[in-house]
């Protein structure tokens, strides 16, 4: 569970000391709940120092690095639309805190040397444009990806890839997760230079691979391929993700309950 979740508990508990619910009044905490566990002096004027040891308690260790995924995929490929949709966003919602994803659409897409048509993909020019669009905000830039911050970025692919058509919902995606990004901007980005940049360095990446890819959904872990962990991540890359991690599980690794201390009048 993020940390806002337990934030929005902790809140509720507030409310419930403050005096909305019949109970004696309390001071103000003159803090935003968001800010409630910064430091322990805030805790301790909100009242809540005890809930938020809990919630730093349950926290993974930042000390130890997160399970790094790479994801090289096709954005019109029926098992790499599968494996974002129920695998990959699925298990990143519930373990961001202990896994970072980077996506590389481009899989098994040609560099053509034509300025009219640069790339050729598997499945279509269509598919081409798809992989221009999702490029990811890892790269040095991007098109949608580089214009969103990264989880809202992930929300609009996996937004795009879990409806019947890919292309023509980009637009209505962006809007809904990121409405302060004009699509103009992205279909500049699509049509321009950079959209070919951006093709070419994730072009880069995938023939930089060892082993070399033979197929996509293609998937790293901590930047190293293996059948069995690629097998296992298709299959439940929740429980993988947990197992590779090498710190502290997370409550949701587990299945330990979190129980925050309430207070009733």
């Amino acid at each position: 569970m993020k940390l806002s979740g337990f934030l929005a508990v902790l809140f509720l508990v507030y409310t419930e000391r403050s005096g909305f619910g019949m109970c004696h009044p309390k001071p103000a905490c003159r803090y935003p709940p968001s800010q409630w566990c910064r430091s322990l002096e805030i805790a301790i004027e909100c009242r809540v120092e005890k809930q938020c040891m809990e919630v730093n308690a349950t926290r993974p260790n930042q000390a130890v690095p997160g399970v790094s995924v790479t994801l090289y995929y096709e954005s019109l490929c029926p098992d790499c639309r599968e494996f974002i949709t129920q695998q990959l966003f699925p298990t990143w919602t519930m373990l961001q805190d202990i896994m970072a994803v980077t996506l590389v659409p481009y899989g098994n897409a040609k560099e053509l040397r034509s300025a009219n048509s640069p790339f050729t993909c598997q499945h279509g020019e269509p598919e081409c444009r798809g992989n221009m669009i999702e490029t990811d905000r890892s790269l040095p830039q991007a098109c949608i990806l580089h214009l969103t911050e990264h989880s809202l970025a992930f929300h609009i692919i996996y937004c795009m890839e879990a409806s019947a058509d890919v292309l023509s919902t980009a637009q209505s995606c962006l809007r809904l997760y990121a409405p302060s990004v004009p699509w103009s901007r992205v279909d500049s980005c699509v049509k321009g230079d950079l959209g070919y940049q951006l093709m070419r360095a994730n072009a880069l990446m995938t023939r930089a691979l060892n082993p070399a890819h033979t197929h996509v959904p293609w998937i790293t872990f901590n930047g190293e391929y293996t059948e069995e962990n690629e097998d296992k991540a298709m299959s439940s890359l929740f429980q993988l993700v947990c197992r590779l991690y090498k710190g502290v599980k997370p409550p949701a690794c587990t299945g330990a309950p979190v129980r925050l201390d309430r207070s009733v009048c």
